[in-house]
């Protein structure tokens, strides 16, 4: 994975043939990368909503607060923070590469609106409705039950890979649609450790099957317990995620190694 640096690669927190994972600032690590080297990059960046309010899980009133990373911010440090990592983003991806972006009312319009300020062309804007959302225990609006996820690419007129033979297949036959229904992440994607804002393995493999080809290079900035990293070696893609947090990490690697024995064992 070194040659994916334009100096000397930082110490991964692990490393493989296919996939690596690093412990650190995500700017100073993306700022490191080669220009121009990366094909796709999911990102679910801090939504700066823990406020102290509270949500049912499970039948019980538990906090929302995140953690550190999460708290709130005032809303020139959103966008200052979220121009910064979209376009050491930006700098990275190949000219044919795309950008997604996981998000909900917190953050997706200052997104959004950064994308096109930046040059980035908007493809579909994608809504992921869960099934099995957390009740509203406020009842002063309505229940929270989507988020959005940006598709995006540079505006520079370079083709970009879209697999819509492989949607439609996987959609019996049919056009798929930018409304994609599914339940939150299972008990059993979460026997490594829990993360509190952990996004199910379908909806990445969805978007990796979507947008990217086997043999191409998966980046997550926030990569947290790594779904985007799972869903990527199972496809037969290579993978970098980043992140802050070792415990988040220590899930990750547990995450990863299976997929890195099994490719082993069929080399043998």
């Amino acid at each position: 994975m070194k040659r994916i640096f334009e100096t000397k690669a930082p110490a991964s927190f692990y490393s493989t043939k296919n996939a690596a994972l690093y412990l650190g600032d995500s700017f100073e690590i993306l700022a490191s990368m080669k220009p121009e080297s990366v094909d796709l990059v999911f990102a679910d960046p801090p939504y700066f909503l823990s406020t102290g309010g509270v949500t049912c899980q499970g039948g019980k009133m538990v906090s929302v607060d995140k953690g550190d990373w999460d708290q709130f911010v005032s809303f020139e440090q959103k966008v200052e923070f979220n121009r910064k990592w979209i376009n050491l983003c930006k700098r990275i991806l190949k000219p044919s590469g795309t950008l997604w972006i996981s998000g909900t009312l917190h953050n997706i319009y200052i997104i959004g609106s950064i994308l096109e300020e930046e040059g980035f062309k908007i493809i579909n804007n994608i809504t992921w409705q869960k099934k099995n959302p957390p009740p509203n225990l406020a009842c002063k609006c309505f229940t929270h039950s989507t988020e959005t996820v940006i598709w995006a690419t540079i505006d520079n007129g370079v083709p970009y890979y879209f697999n819509y033979k492989l949607m439609k297949e996987q959609n019996e036959g049919k056009q798929m649609k930018d409304v994609w229904a599914g339940g939150l992440t299972p008990p059993r994607e979460k026997v490594f450790g829990k993360h509190p804002t952990q996004k199910p393995l379908y909806l990445l493999e969805r978007i990796i099957d979507a947008a990217s080809q086997p043999g191409d290079l998966i980046v997550d900035p926030f990569t947290g317990s790594s779904t985007t990293g799972v869903a990527a070696l199972s496809r037969g893609r290579m993978f970098v995620g980043i992140d802050n947090n070792q415990a988040f990490l220590e899930i990750s690697k547990n995450r990863l190694i299976p997929f890195e024995e099994r490719s082993v064992q069929t080399a043998v």
